[in-house]
Formats: C-alpha cells, structure tokens, sequence
C-alpha cells in the first residue's frame, strides 16, 4: 500500500510518499481502508515536532508512527477476532492528537482508540472533516455554562475551529457574533452567525456589543484588548498560548482577581467529541467547512500550504477513490 513517510522531525521535505506493507489487524484491532484524511495544525506539530513537550508524547528524538497522519475516514475491510463493535462494511471516522499511521491507504485501528460511525448522509471528506478541529472547538466551549440567548463572539470563523464553534454555539441558541476576513464573508455567514465583522475593514475589539464570552479561535488576538468587549464576569478562551505563554498563567490571576476571566482549557476526551459532533450531523446541525483537497502524492504541498496560514476550514487528502 502506498503511505506518506518520514524518520525524523523536520519540513515536508522529510516526508517520503511509497509502498509500505499493508498492515494485518490484532485481535483487537480493525483494518480501515481510508478514503480521505486532512492535513491539520496537530499534523503540523507532529510533522515538525513543535513545540518540544509535544515529544514526550509522540516520540522523544523521531517519531514513533513512520506513517504520518492523525484523523481518517474510511471503510473496515477486516476485523480481529475480539471485535464485536464494528463489522466489515461500517464506514468510520476516527482521530488521535498523539498521532495515528493514517496518512496511507490502510491502517489498523484498535477499537478502543476514538473512532465511531459515520454519520449518515456524509461523506468521507465531510466526516474526517469533522475530528481534529471539532474536537478542539467542542473542548473549548464545553468549560463555559452558557445560556440560551447569551452573547458570544468567535474570532477566526474561517478556520477549521472557529467554523465548528459557530455551528455548535448555535446549536445551543446563544447569539453568535463571527469575525472573519470580508473575503470570505459568504462562507462564514452559511454557518449561521447573528452578526458578522470583517477585521479587514474594522477592529472587532471596538465592537459597540458586550459578550459573554469571547473565544479567539485563530489565537491572534489577546485577553486585554477583548476585556472592552467583555461583560463584567466574561470569559475569554484563545485556542493558543498567547503573548509569553500568558494564557497559562492568566486564568489563575483573573479567578483571583474576580471579574472577567480567562480560561485555558485542555483538549480531553476524543472519543466523546465524536460522537458529541456525530449526533448534530444526525440531526442536520453541523457541516464542516472545506477548502481544497489534495491526493496522497500531492501531500507535502498540502502540509506546506497548511502551514502557510492561508488555509480556511478543513484541508483534505483522499487516498484512495
């Protein structure tokens, strides 16, 4: 089978795209042939091994999957003898931010690991799209108790996290303010958003709104200046480190303080983040947002094109029709 490469951390330079042996399922395990997987800021991280602490849990000096990748879509193709939670046939989608062997046409799986049916209606793109970025967004909002009716801002609702919080948010019937470039004015405003902002033409931190929360899913902004948008116990979560690595500390400083906050959550619970994202699919509420798709040969320049920033939504690469 034919499977994206690598020995040691670095640029896609260090990816090699070859044949490799099709992997044999354990008793525990089972054999998807993947249809489609993305290329994702935590593939980035594993592909470059950055930043360093990720090491410990992906490899220390090389990475511990040859094979890279860390989400898939796809159908079980065989099962080990053990398995009674999927049958040949079921079409999955699954992801692990400690990396999994999934950028190749086949990879084995085992059932405990996060990995749950496809929804119905969706495709492989649509469902791979629907892992490492709804996870992050699902585990970001999950730490704040919101109200229907409450307000709140997303700022990034091109990326692959801010297009799914929007969605999630209004799931929940809070009042949904999405900043995002004007460029993409009408892809962002087919996820649902109240309100837009387009930070070309203005400053969303000016905003004449008070929110109850204030999500920063691209991490380009900070805590201070979103405190004028702030209500007087509002919270501000960045899906980054901040400035010095502030928004570690913050969140101790400000529950101290009292008054608007900030909350620094980690991601936990794939697998609850699946089905949690699986349901809404279910019953109409979520799409993922795509923006191009690339075949296996053509993955180093989908990595160096995710790394570039530009990317909107989820980056794809079918490996196999």
């Amino acid at each position: 089978m034919k499977a994206s490469t690598r020995t040691t951390y670095g640029s896609p330079d260090v990816i090699t795209v070859k044949e490799v042996e099709k992997p044999t399922p354990k008793a525990n395990e089972i054999l998807v042939r993947v249809h489609a997987t993305t290329i994702n800021r935590t593939d980035c991280g594993a592909l470059w091994g950055k930043p360093f602490v990720y090491r410990f849990f992906i490899g220390l000096f090389k990475p511990r999957n040859s094979i890279t990748g860390t989400d898939f879509a796809g159908i079980v193709e065989a099962v080990g003898q053990n398995v009674t939670t999927f049958s040949v046939g079921d079409r999955v989608f699954g992801f692990d931010d400690n990396t999994l062997p999934s950028h190749a046409e086949y990879m084995a799986i085992a059932c405990k690991k996060p990995v749950t049916k496809i929804p119905s209606g969706f495709t492989y793109e649509q469902a791979v799209a629907s892992a490492e970025a709804a996870h992050y967004a699902y585990n970001f909002l999950n730490k704040v108790k919101l109200q229907p009716g409450q307000k709140v801002l997303v700022n990034g609702g091109t990326g692959g996290i801010g297009s799914a919080a929007i969605q999630f948010l209004k799931s929940m019937n809070v009042f949904v303010t999405a900043v995002c470039h004007s460029q993409y004015d009408d892809r962002v405003r087919a996820l649902g958003p109240d309100r837009m902002i387009h930070y070309d033409k203005e400053d969303f931190t000016q905003d004449y709104e008070k929110y109850d929360f204030v999500f920063d899913a691209v991490g380009k902004s900070s805590f201070k200046p979103c405190t004028k948008i702030l209500k007087d116990k509002g919270i501000y979560i960045s899906s980054e480190l901040g400035p010095g690595a502030e928004n570690l500390y913050l969140p101790l400083l400000t529950s101290i303080k009292g008054g608007k906050k900030v909350i620094f959550p980690l991601p936990v619970d794939i697998s609850k983040s699946l089905a949690y994202v699986a349901d809404l699919a279910e019953k109409g509420k979520f799409k993922p947002l795509i923006d191009r798709t690339y075949t296996l040969d053509e993955i180093k320049e989908a990595f160096e094109y995710v790394n570039s920033g530009q990317k909107i939504g989820n980056v794809i690469i079918k490996t196999s029709n």
